[in-house]
């Protein structure tokens, strides 16, 4: 897990740098300007919007006496997607909104479900219950 944080520490940066230099000589600075800012309040606004529907539906499982176990990897979605979404660049904006739309968050859902999973199989995720 920690080299492929590392590596996306690492290389991501290096992408985005030579991707905003590559657009800027295609479409001019102001334009990626502009785009980034755009980006970056679309994000925030999607993020918002649907922080607030996790919530309600956080808050709706309670009451209704079930685990609220994939709202909870939904607001982990949508805080890492709108994180990533106020860092300036293409990639991390294409990856963010991956992880805020419901409909392309729902395989990467998965994905990390079955992580855990295996995680908890072989014994490195423990989750502690009260």
């Amino acid at each position: 897990m920690f080299k492929w944080l590392f590596l996306f520490i690492l290389i991501v940066p290096a992408l985005e740098i030579g991707l905003l230099i590559w657009s800027g000589n295609l479409i001019g600075p102001l334009w990626v300007i502009l785009l980034i800012i755009a980006t970056g309040a679309l994000g925030a606004w999607l993020a918002k919007r649907q922080g607030l529907e996790t919530i309600r539906d956080f808050q709706n499982s309670l009451n209704m006496g079930r685990p609220p176990q994939h709202t909870l990897l939904d607001g982990a979605c949508i805080l890492v997607g709108g994180a990533v979404l106020l860092t300036p660049g293409f990639i991390t904006d294409a990856i963010g909104f991956l992880l805020l739309i419901p409909a392309t968050r729902a395989p990467i859902k998965k994905v990390v479900m079955k992580a855990i999973e295996k995680g908890m199989e072989k014994g490195t995720i423990t989750i502690h219950r009260r």
